[in-house]
């Protein structure tokens, strides 16, 4: 088994999902999650996309984001609100609050460390 892995997700089956219904402000967002690597510990990697609407976030996680396509905002409490768009690299630290908004059917490369 090699140590090199690709973010390829055309032979990986996507997760279905939405945020908690006592999270959504606005919309009806869906999600879908294409999961490549899942390791002991709680590291993630893959591929997320949602459709517009907005929602709570909380992250008691550590995770990279890489936009790949879509515009979302991400504003966290008592702070600024970041516009995000392809091309848009970030971090999200355990204790982050906020919200997630889709303008526009956003589409991530991820990696989480729980």
């Amino acid at each position: 088994m090699s140590a090199f892995l690709a973010v390829n997700v055309e032979n990986v089956e996507p997760e279905a999902g939405a945020p908690a219904p006592d999270r959504v402000l606005s919309g009806d967002p869906k999600f879908r999650t294409w999961n490549v690597e899942e390791r002991d510990g709680g590291l993630y990697a893959g591929v997320w996309e949602a459709t517009p609407g907005k929602w709570r976030i909380v992250y008691d996680e550590w995770e990279f984001c890489h936009i790949l396509s879509g515009v979302s905002v991400i504003a966290e409490d008592g702070g600024e609100a970041r516009t995000v768009r392809a091309g848009d690299s970030f971090v999200l630290r355990p204790g982050f609050k906020g919200t997630w908004e889709v303008l526009e059917t956003t589409r991530k490369e991820y990696v989480i460390k729980l």
